[in-house]
């Protein structure tokens, strides 16, 4: 397997969670933070709180696009982070 699609692999199979198709599309980061808050609170795969598997999807998603995520995208997923901590009520 390449190098590169290690990332994809990861999360298609990971225990994390269960991923609504083109979440980290979506230009609304409410709207992310929301699917990956329902996402989290409904996986039976995940290993870890709701709130940090949601989180953690986010980051290694983020990390993974590197410099290939546009920076207006790059700014919506930033944001999602914030609104996901409202969405668990971690401000």
């Amino acid at each position: 397997m390449p190098a590169s699609r290690w990332s994809q692999l990861a999360t298609r199979n990971s225990n994390a969670l269960t991923l609504d198709p083109g979440v980290f599309t979506k230009t609304d980061p409410a709207e992310i933070a929301q699917s990956l808050k329902q996402s989290a609170e409904h996986s039976r795969r995940r290993r870890a709180t709701p709130f940090r598997s949601a989180m953690s999807m986010l980051t290694f998603y983020i990390n993974r696009a590197g410099t290939e995520l546009p920076e207006k995208q790059r700014r919506i997923l930033e944001a999602a982070k914030g609104e996901l901590r409202k969405a668990f009520g971690k401000e």
